[in-house]
């Protein structure tokens, strides 16, 4: 199969890290003089950009959080004015306020090449038609698959979520051959085909190319079998640049990280020590070459291992594993992320509720459905019925607008929420991997 950028994707060890130590350096001077909270946090651990000298010493650097963005919001931490940011994206926070990325036209450039590397790794080529089926707008998705896809030359179909029936209408009458979306909406299209009059044979779609929340072997199986295609993983996160960061190529035997442009590395997620080769731990990424909102060693949260044996595939870029959890509570609900904390804080805000609820995560039809069970106040829960349906109707519109999911509200009883003495369990998630 083609690989897109052989002179990169394809480098020796000791070439990318001459290249890796060489951008670090880069970005360190970029972060230290444009960006106050960098140069405080370096200036507090007692370093200059003259004490980064290779990549090795990247351990000296202080992390990025989430947090970091909440305190620094909306545009404290760009590394360049507004004036040459061209691109602003965000997601959902911790708080209500989301996480604001900015780009500048190079930055721009380098999204739309990592995720041509992901296309052509999954067989895109330039006669492909591509229909990408994630959110556009503030999430970083669909404009990211959409900008990759006409790098590479390929037709980029730009359908959006939603509306199923014509998804798979245009996929037979356009001749979609790739198809980019969360994996539980492609299952959910698979089932809504076999119940369609469109036969599978009618349709050319020969691979797809699936993100933005965790699926497990077994989904990936049920997806190759009832679409009869290649299921490709992609991974990303909006802070780092999106969708591109690393993806699988044809073998699907780990995910290639495009280490020219994001260095990895996986930490002890208590310690924060950097583990041994091998090792499971929580993955921490560094941008090297990204102008408008360089990143030192930011905490995805997320776990996995760094494999790096070379791929049959020919590439030599380090592989990360399919991320195998998370070391905090962010949930993954049809690609958006959700915190607890998000709830607590509209419920906060609410007299008649009281803070005490639990969120029920399920998966009906593939698609990912969301339930918050909540007390109402004593002194309110003995209102009329057309009152409490107020209350619900209110909740449900405040979640919708902090979160940007469509929650089932369900009042209880007070005192009906289970209680511990130690932590909360707030979450239940029914979802199979």
């Amino acid at each position: 199969m083609a690989i897109w950028n052989s002179h990169f994707e394809c480098m020796s060890r000791e070439e990318i890290r001459h290249l890796q130590s060489e951008r670090l350096r880069e970005t360190v001077e970029r972060v230290y003089f444009n960006v106050p909270y960098y140069r405080h946090k370096m200036q507090e651990a007692g370093l200059g950009p003259e004490n980064i000298n290779t990549i090795d010493d990247i351990v000296k650097l202080p992390f990025t959080n989430k947090s970091d963005f909440r305190d620094n919001y909306p545009f404290g931490l760009f590394a360049l004015p507004m004036s040459e940011i061209i691109r602003v994206h965000a997601s959902s926070g911790t708080t209500g306020k989301p996480t604001v990325v900015g780009y500048t036209r190079t930055d721009l450039s380098i999204w739309s090449e990592v995720v041509a590397r992901t296309l052509t790794a999954a067989g895109a080529g330039n006669h492909d038609y591509i229909q990408v089926a994630y959110g556009y707008g503030l999430f970083t998705g669909g404009l990211g698959l959409h900008y990759g896809g006409e790098k590479i030359g390929a037709s980029v179909i730009p359908v959006s979520g939603g509306n199923t029936s014509r998804q798979i209408q245009l996929m037979k009458d356009f001749g979609t051959t790739i198809l980019a979306c969360t994996p539980s909406y492609a299952l959910y299209l698979a089932e809504a085909l076999e119940e369609s009059n469109i036969k599978r044979e009618e349709l050319k779609i020969k691979a797809g190319v699936f993100g933005a929340e965790p699926w497990t072997e077994n989904m990936r199986r049920e997806i190759e079998e009832k679409l009869a295609i290649k299921a490709i993983d992609i991974y990303g996160l909006s802070e780092i640049i999106g969708p591109g960061v690393a993806s699988e190529c044809e073998y699907q035997c780990g995910l290639h990280i495009n280490e020219d442009h994001f260095f990895p590395e996986i930490i002890d997620p208590e310690t924060g020590e950097v583990l041994p080769e091998g090792e499971i731990g929580e993955l921490v990424f560094t941008t090297i070459t990204k102008q408008g909102l360089p990143l030192l060693r930011y905490r995805t949260h997320d776990l996995s291992r760094l494999i790096r044996e070379k791929c049959e595939c020919g590439r030599t870029l380090v592989r990360m594993e399919k991320s195998l959890g998370r070391s905090d509570d962010m949930l993954i609900i049809r690609g958006v992320n959700l915190f607890p904390s998000q709830v607590e804080t509209v419920l906060l805000e609410m007299k008649e509720i009281n803070p005490h609820y639990l969120i029920i995560i399920d998966r009906v039809n593939n698609l990912d459905t969301i339930e918050l069970q909540v007390e109402v106040d004593e002194d309110f829960f003995q209102d009329k019925i057309s009152q409490l349906q107020s209350i619900k109707n209110r909740l449900a519109n405040n979640l919708h607008n902090a979160t940007g999911l469509g929650f089932k509200v369900t009042l209880v009883e007070p005192k009906t929420i289970a209680r511990t003495e130690g932590k909360s369990k707030r979450v239940i998630d029914k979802r199979k991997y």
